[in-house]
């Protein structure tokens, strides 16, 4: 039996699982004060290593640095993603080459297209995810996806270098049936956040997972971003998400996808193991 603390409630289980949580933002201000205390929290509900997310060449900078802190326990992406594309030059590309050949770092991203908010433009945009593709191909490195109201170009990009692609996953995914049968089509795996717990804006996501190959799912939070609607545990921190909340996300995925929950973690687990390679490294 453990018994654990959160958020000042004790708690008692009898079995914990282990979870990979592949997409916490740590590096965001929202975590600026407290980092240690979201990670400690996280580790207590058996989320015992996070991918933390490099969305320009600072936050890259800086997820590195918290994979120092938190060996074994932190690993990090590094890229450019789609809201950043105008600031990519010739020069960012070494900069990323040489942060990518870095311990603990296991994929390149967050990159993608993003045609909701345009940022970026979408010239700038499909430049900058090209370069990181090509960069991806060279190192062998995973890719790791950001893709809002662009599936076709995005995909398209994908089927046109599949071939010599390593892995890759489209992150925090929301899409409908039809795009996640475009992603299996191309081998790709896919990361489910809490909004599958959105009765509103979640009922594509819900019948989508059932298309997922139990082999190609993983689990991640995205935090601070897209807290769970339906957690009826208060977050330390208002309106804010942490990895210490994947277990929840877990369950609903599993309900979902009308899986056992110790099946469903057992494979989100081993795979995310096997995507970005965490089994050799230190």
């Amino acid at each position: 039996m453990i018994c654990y603390l959160l958020a000042n409630q004790a708690v008692i289980i009898t079995h914990m699982n282990k979870y990979i949580d592949i997409g916490v933002n740590l590096t965001g201000s929202s975590f600026k004060k407290d980092v240690a205390k979201v990670i400690g929290r996280a580790q207590q509900v058996g989320v015992t290593q996070m991918i933390v997310t490099g969305t320009n060449l600072l936050h890259s900078e800086q997820a590195i640095q918290l994979t120092q802190h938190y060996d074994s326990i932190c690993y990090a992406t590094v890229g450019i993603h789609p809201h950043d594309a105008s600031e990519y030059s010739s020069d960012t590309v070494s900069e990323l080459r040489d942060m990518l050949q870095q311990n603990n770092v296991v994929a390149v991203g967050e990159c993608g297209l993003d045609y909701n908010r345009n940022f970026s433009s979408r010239k700038e945009q499909i430049h900058a995810f090209e370069a990181q593709l090509e960069l991806a191909i060279e190192l062998q490195k995973p890719i790791f996806l950001h893709q809002r109201d662009a599936h076709d170009d995005l995909v398209s990009m994908i089927k046109s270098c599949r071939k010599d692609l390593d892995k890759v996953v489209a992150h925090c995914f929301t899409g409908n049936i039809e795009e996640v049968n475009d992603y299996m089509l191309l081998d790709m795996y896919v990361g489910i956040t809490g909004w599958i717990c959105d009765e509103r804006r979640g009922q594509d996501l819900q019948q989508a997972v059932k298309h997922i190959s139990l082999d190609r799912i993983m689990l991640e939070t995205d935090a601070p971003y897209l807290l769970p609607r339906d957690l009826q545990q208060k977050p330390t921190a208002k309106n804010r998400n942490e990895p210490c909340f994947l277990p929840h996300i877990a369950s609903a995925v599993a309900a979902h996808m009308q899986l056992d929950d110790d099946q469903l973690i057992t494979a989100a687990y081993d795979n995310s193991q096997t995507f970005f390679g965490m089994n050799g490294l230190s």
